[in-house]
């Protein structure tokens, strides 16, 4: 069931694999050679395929770069800009949950089956071992973010011994996670030829698990959320610095270049989600999900997609207007309204970084650019804010790192950069990528942003402060169904 499905997000192996009809073979008997297992890794990777939608939606939509209140408030994106409490019940918080757990269902069944009598070339059962705990770690480092303690499950489960499953306490997760990107780090190879470019390399494995050290080290603002005060900064910087020093990355000269269609997997990507386009079924929808449907028929799409008119995704006002007049990443990363099909101006703001007109694909599910999850720009700043937390390093370290972003931003070198400026030159640099709502809550200071931002807006829909309890979402109510008892809801829900 799991492993048959075929859709290979690598597109590099699209050609190379013979996919096993659904009907012949489940993952008891899948599993017969080398092929077998590099399909099946393809399979985890494939889970991802709706990462970009998840980290826009539950982390860019959630924080301050967005305002999307939506007039009827049916939408679930809506729902969680407007930090409703009754999400427990929404579909979109129970699928991601149910991916999620796909995806780590996926990585363990590729680890309990893989042997040396059936992958014996070493190289490749390593590098098999180190993708799939690299995209396990991914999955349960997101599902804490998200939900807080979760399930830990490390071998494949039947769905009844799943019932006896509680959830574990996210200190106990993390020792999963920084476990499997260790590991990682050690089987991954450092780069790729051209037949597999997009795999998860070791400097990836590096760069996520410097993420899940800083993210850790956040101090404790929730209970059950994701930062436990750990002062792993040294530990990141250790990781962060083995990537800069490789020499393998860069900062390209052109922000704008960074997701050009023609340029994937360019030197500034370490870890990017690879989509194709044709109708293959393995293109992206997350580009589609960022316009307008009226948008998209001013300006000739020929196919359907888009925000829906009640709840139109769009950048804050607070976002547009901080940016310094002469940032070129404002232009490349919202545009501030379009032309109506009457040749009306629609002073409707949304993210334009993905889109591409010349670059459609047969429907919104079929866009090409891949997705970036870890750029050289964020190792560089990650590095900036180990240091400002306490790691050692030099204050011109820190403002070197900014001011070499800066530059490329076409703005001015500054000096003494603290770590609300850091803040602020991340969520420039990342508007639109998934990392602010994030970079608020490792940082611990996403109520007071928050809270400011929401004092500032003239809305009936949300709050005028939300507390600890929104950093984290619900447990899905189905969830909480299937067993009673079994686990227990998120406080504030």
């Amino acid at each position: 069931m799991i492993l048959s499905i075929g859709l290979l997000l690598l597109s590099a192996c699209e050609d190379q694999l013979d996919q096993a009809p659904i009907s012949d073979r489940g993952s008891n008997d899948f599993y017969r050679n080398a092929d077998d297992f590099v399909q099946a890794v393809n399979g985890v990777y494939n889970q991802l395929r709706p990462y970009p939608i998840w980290h826009f939606e539950l982390s860019e939509i959630r924080s301050d770069n967005m305002y999307v209140p939506g007039a009827g408030g049916v939408r679930d994106y809506s729902a969680i800009n407007n930090f409703n409490k009754t999400l427990a019940t929404a579909t979109f918080i129970n699928d991601t949950w149910n991916a999620y757990f796909n995806g780590v269902m996926r990585a363990n069944t590729v680890l309990n089956q893989l042997t040396a009598a059936l992958v014996p070339e070493e190289a490749l059962r390593s590098r098999i071992e180190g993708e799939a705990k690299f995209l396990r770690a991914m999955f349960y480092f997101d599902l804490i973010r998200w939900f807080g303690p979760v399930p830990l499950i490390t071998e494949p489960v039947t769905p009844l011994e799943a019932l006896d499953i509680p959830r574990s306490p996210v200190a106990d997760v993390y020792e999963i996670i920084v476990a499997d990107l260790q590991e990682a780090i050690t089987k991954l190879p450092d780069a790729y030829d051209a037949a597999n470019v997009g795999r998860a390399t070791s400097y990836a494995a590096r760069g996520i698990l410097a993420r899940v050290y800083l993210t850790r080290s956040g101090p404790q603002l929730h209970p059950d959320g994701p930062g436990l005060g750990t002062d792993d900064y040294e530990a990141a910087l250790t990781l962060l610095n083995e990537i800069i020093n490789s020499g393998q990355y860069a900062l390209l000269d052109s922000y704008e270049s960074i997701f050009d269609y023609d340029n994937e997997n360019n030197e500034e990507i370490v870890f990017d989600i690879q989509y194709q386009t044709g109708g293959l079924g393995i293109g992206g929808e997350y580009v589609s999900q960022q316009y307008s449907e009226a948008f998209s028929r001013a300006v000739g799409i020929p196919f359907p997609g888009g925000s829906f008119p009640d709840a139109p995704k769009t950048p804050s006002e607070d976002l547009i207007s901080s940016y310094a007049a002469t940032d070129v990443r404002k232009e490349a990363s919202i545009q501030e309204g379009y032309t109506d099909q009457n040749g009306n101006f629609v002073p409707e703001p949304f993210i334009v970084k993905y889109l591409d007109l010349s670059q459609l694909g047969v429907d919104r599910f079929d866009f090409e650019l891949n997705y970036p999850v870890l750029r050289y720009a964020d190792v560089l700043l990650m590095k900036a804010e180990a240091i400002l937390q306490g790691a050692s390093g030099s204050q011109a370290e820190v403002d070197g790192i900014v001011n070499a972003v800066r530059a490329r931003a076409g703005l001015p070198a500054m000096a003494n950069v603290t770590l609300t400026i850091l803040l602020e030159e991340r969520r420039y640099e990342f508007a639109g990528e998934g990392l602010r709502w994030h970079d608020l809550v490792r940082t611990g200071t996403v109520l007071s942003e928050i809270n400011g931002w929401l004092s500032t807006l003239d809305t009936e829909v949300m709050p005028n402060s939300i507390d600890e309890t929104l950093i984290l979402y619900p447990v899905p109510q189905n969830q909480l169904d299937i067993k009673q008892g079994l686990y227990e809801q998120n406080p504030g829900y």
